[in-house]
């Protein structure tokens, strides 16, 4: 699967924050491992370019970057091997180097018109951010005027509420600090991640 098709297939991105990141291969086969397939990388996090270039090659995984503000950062992580880009907000810049490069891109999104501006400007789909502002509700809402948007809400989404997400029309939810905590992450525990992807992932259901 190429792109956006993966999270779309499995209904879930993890998203990695992380002030230390050891080892970005075996981060992502330990998600892999617990049912977590497209993996989001953060320019909040140092070296995430190189990280990317290394972890690009992880087969049956597709790492994307986000937090992407302008138009160089989108531009540098496509060059290291992005397959998507994700964006905290509504940002054009970055929107025009996606579309130009073919690289599908959420684009963070909170109210009506920013919704409907991430949309028109090609957004595969919008990451509804923060979500845990307002909740599932808040989705099924949006998706009376937007009914073809594809919204993946991000912040605050857990195991025990994620299928409540899914139930009020998410195309995907996001996986955060639930499944990979800074700390965890910096201390190379990666059965420790398995199992909260999988705890994650079960909850899907």
């Amino acid at each position: 699967m190429t792109g956006l098709s993966m999270m779309f297939a499995d209904r879930v991105v993890c998203v990695v924050r992380a002030p230390v990141l050891p080892d970005a291969v075996a981060l992502c086969g330990a998600l892999a491992a617990g049912g977590i397939r497209t993996v989001e990388l953060t320019f909040t996090t140092p070296d995430v370019l190189r990280h990317l270039a290394v972890a690009a090659s992880v087969p049956d995984v597709v790492v994307g970057v986000g937090t992407v503000l302008t138009e160089s950062d989108a531009r540098s992580a496509i060059d290291a091997g992005a397959r998507f880009l994700v964006t905290p907000g509504v940002v054009p810049a970055v929107a025009s180097v996606a579309r130009e490069a073919r690289v599908p891109f959420l684009m963070g999104a909170l109210t009506p018109t920013e919704v409907y501006t991430a949309s028109s400007l090609g957004a595969a789909a919008v990451k509804v951010f923060p979500a845990s502002a307002f909740g599932p509700r808040y989705l099924r809402d949006l998706h009376g005027p937007y009914p073809s948007v594809r919204l993946v809400p991000s912040g605050g989404v857990t195991a025990e509420n994620a299928a409540e997400y899914l139930a009020a029309g998410a195309a995907a939810v996001t996986a955060g600090t639930g499944v990979v905590p800074p700390d965890v992450v910096s201390a190379a525990d990666w059965p420790g991640i398995t199992r909260r992807a999988t705890e994650f992932t079960g909850g899907l259901m």
